[in-house]
């Protein structure tokens, strides 16, 4: 692959100080602010999520998991970048109403909410679970001592419990004819055991690791196609069906910055090496040559994808890949990681970037066209794109 002119024509050193520059901006003057004038719900508490492109408010219900997701934002960025009371005011509003409301009488939590806290929707996903326990425990780190650890940290035994059959009465699928396993938990739990260890304790942490490792490169990553696949058998063969042959690049590429963290902190470089192979191959495999931009769905042979949505170009695969592309560069020299890095941020910045209302859009068709001017609802948040323009400041900085 040809280096983009700019790389060509300017140090290393002073083309990532300007995107470290430029990623925080983002952050703190554009994104942040706009959850924070739009977001909170201040009848009831908690956050709205369903925003149209101005910050307007078109629907009310609320989400667990983007409720436990938006509590993590303020009261991480409050933790790592700077100490601002504003931000973790948001985190607290935000965390009192899930805590009055969001669990059900053995402490699971709800998909999703009425404005005024009444449950719409059972405890069937996991991941409101999830990310209410990386929210708590982000939140323990900034106020200790007012019962938010205690909350995280059941919320954590709980998906344990949970975790080898995680919708319990409300999975679909017809018990043993075709058990499959996910890859999304296991993903998961590579960062949220991370993001909790001050409650869990280092040896716990480390003791998670190996398994963790294990199922992410061992069971999901497979050699002789060379990618990540969503569903595998519980034997640990592969399936074809629709569901065993179905890969999505987005999560392939975030579980590997996920994995290159954990082989930073075990100092094991070729755990990093690794990873970052695989992430820039996953790229590669993913990226439509026609027009630009990250594949939502594809079909490990080809076949057409169930998913009537795999051809759009999502906001978080996009902004996911700019964080596994930075630490790649970062850790490994990796050159194809910094051309890769240019590639995609133009794309990015260029297609989801709203530069009259701010935020940034969620969805693209093929071609890169706005799919919905909403900036949330019940799938996108406060999350992905503050997270990931933290990381790359970060990192690149």
């Amino acid at each position: 692959m040809t280096a983009p002119t700019s790389i060509a024509t300017s140090g290393l050193s002073t083309l990532t100080n300007r995107f470290a520059a430029l990623y925080k901006e983002e952050l703190v003057n554009n994104i942040l602010p706009f959850w924070i004038n739009h977001s909170p719900d201040n009848q009831h508490g908690g956050y709205f999520t369903c925003l149209n492109r101005d910050g307007s408010v078109y629907d009310t219900d609320k989400f667990m998991w983007l409720q436990g997701r938006e509590v993590w934002c303020f009261s991480y960025m409050y933790n790592n970048l700077e100490p601002r009371n504003q931000w973790l005011d948001m985190a607290v509003h935000g965390a009192e109403f899930m805590k009055k409301f969001g669990r059900d009488e053995k402490g699971n939590w709800y998909f999703s909410l009425a404005a005024d806290g009444k449950p719409l929707t059972q405890a069937y996903n996991i991941f409101s679970d999830c990310f209410a326990a990386m929210g708590f425990s982000s939140l323990d780190r900034a106020l200790p001592g007012k019962g938010y650890d205690a909350i995280a940290l059941q919320t954590f035994e709980n998906i344990l419990l949970r975790r080898d059959n995680w919708k319990g009465v409300y999975e679909k699928s017809f018990p043993g004819t075709r058990p499959l396993k996910s890859f999304a938990l296991p993903m998961i739990l590579s960062n949220l055991s991370i993001e909790m260890e001050h409650l869990l304790g280092k040896q716990r942490v480390d003791a998670f690791m190996p398994s963790l490792i294990h199922d992410v490169m061992e069971i999901f990553y497979r050699p002789e196609v060379g990618l990540i696949v969503e569903n595998i058998s519980r034997d640990g063969s592969l399936s074809n069906s629709f569901e065993g042959r179905l890969l999505n690049p987005g999560h392939a590429i975030e579980a590997m910055w996920f994995l290159m963290d954990i082989g930073q902190r075990l100092q094991d470089r070729s755990l990093i090496e690794r990873s970052v192979s695989i992430m820039l191959h996953t790229l590669e495999y993913g990226w439509d040559n026609e027009y630009g931009g990250i594949f939502y769905f594809m079909d490990r042979l080809g076949y057409p994808p169930q998913q009537l949505e795999w051809d759009q170009k999502l906001w978080w695969v996009h902004v996911e890949a700019l964080v596994a592309l930075a630490k790649g560069f970062a850790l490994t020299g990796d050159q194809r990681c910094i051309q890769w890095f240019e590639k995609v941020h133009e794309y990015t910045w260029a297609h989801f970037r709203d530069k009259e209302y701010g935020e940034w859009f969620g969805y693209l068709n093929r071609r890169g066209e706005v799919l919905t001017s909403a900036k949330g609802g019940k799938w996108k948040g406060c999350f992905h794109i503050p997270r990931a323009l933290y990381q790359v400041w970060k990192t690149f900085r």
